[in-house]
């Protein structure tokens, strides 16, 4: 279950480009105090538009997080089958028996 925002995406859109499109830019201080926005929240979200405008290489894009997050989710599927498969696996070898197994690979010879 995804976390609560305590910020709406309107006002989130909204500070962004109110940052990006003033000059002389406003300080995150500032301009928080007047959107009602911790200045270190305004700051996250100005360099998470940056980074998804491809302006930032030290952080994700929104994009890359979002696959990364469905990846994993896969990933910990797979492993979940993965285990359903060995348990079965090893619960179908035992039924066969060590005799059994072991005459048929003499069979072969």
């Amino acid at each position: 279950m995804a976390a609560l925002k305590k910020y709406p995406d309107e006002l989130r859109e909204r500070a962004v480009r109110l940052y990006r499109e003033s000059s002389p830019r406003p300080t995150f201080r500032r301009l928080g105090e007047q959107l009602n926005v911790h200045p270190e929240a305004l700051r996250n979200w100005v360099r998470q538009d940056e980074a998804d405008r491809g302006e930032r290489d030290d952080r994700p894009s929104t994009d890359m997080v979002a696959e990364n997050r469905r990846l994993a989710r896969e990933n910990a599927e797979l492993r979940r089958v993965n285990e359903v498969l060995r348990a079965a696996s090893a619960y179908f070898a035992s039924e066969i028996g060590p005799t059994r197994r072991w005459s048929c690979l003499h069979r072969r010879a």
